[in-house]
């Protein structure tokens, strides 16, 4: 594969990361308050943007892939590029769209597997009351995803009354 045609691969997955990739309301990373105006981050103010690992945008490179200075978390979302993202979604007046990155950034502490495992079980009658209460025990006590954990016991009560429990 051509150079230039890996490293827009990688420049690609990272925006893919960054625009896509839940309500929490945790404290704006760094004093930092972001609207529309800062929107696309990649384009606009990518020095804000980091890998989970540290790594700045311009860091990620195709020399740095092949050299091995970058790996599989260096390719992961930061939490705080996920809360500037809500930011300007709260700005733009998507207030959904900026409770599910919010939900999203608590979920950066989670491994994937357990990620995995938790959408399962949201899935109409794939857990019982027990389960989904459980699992918001653990999401709050074990990765302090509170707005996650809400989510968990909003859907035991709402699967409750529409019978969608195992």
């Amino acid at each position: 594969m051509e150079e230039k045609k890996i490293e827009q691969l990688v420049r690609d997955v990272l925006r893919a990361m960054e625009n896509g990739s839940s309500g929490f309301t945790g404290s704006q990373p760094g004093g930092v308050k972001l609207s529309v105006e800062d929107y696309p981050l990649q384009e606009k103010r990518p020095e804000l943007i980091r890998s989970k690992t540290g790594k700045r945008l311009d860091e990620i490179t195709l020399d740095a892939v092949m050299k091995g200075q970058i790996g599989f978390e260096d390719l992961r979302i930061h939490p705080d590029t996920l809360e500037y993202q809500a930011q300007i979604a709260e700005a733009a007046g998507r207030p959904q769209l900026a409770a599910n990155l919010r939900r999203a950034k608590e979920l950066t502490a989670v491994p994937d597997e357990e990620v995995l495992q938790l959408y399962n079980s949201l899935r109409p009658y794939r857990s019982s009351k027990e389960e989904l209460l459980g699992y918001a025990e653990r999401l709050e006590k074990v990765y302090g995803a509170t707005a996650c954990a809400r989510l968990f016991r909003e859907a035991a009560e709402v699967y409750e009354r529409r019978n969608m429990l195992r």
